[in-house]
């Protein structure tokens, strides 16, 4: 399935509000726990960094930014 930021969005929200169930485009899922959104959102990040859509810095870029 290809991901969009949309996507990610939406698993964030959910994250934030501790809703389980997540609607995007017309489609709803509900996940077991918050740590079934987190495992959710990492796999989307993850396909959106392949895809060349990063959307947000990356533990290693902090600590670059650190180090300098």
């Amino acid at each position: 399935m290809a991901y969009t930021t949309d996507h990610l969005a939406a698993i964030e929200s959910a994250i934030a509000t501790g809703e389980l169930t997540v609607q995007v485009d017309g489609r709803s899922v509900t996940y077991r726990s918050i740590s079934d959104l987190i495992k959710a959102r990492n796999v989307i990040e993850a396909s959106l960094a392949t895809a060349g859509q990063v959307t947000r810095p990356t533990t290693q870029s902090y600590v670059q930014r650190v180090r300098n």
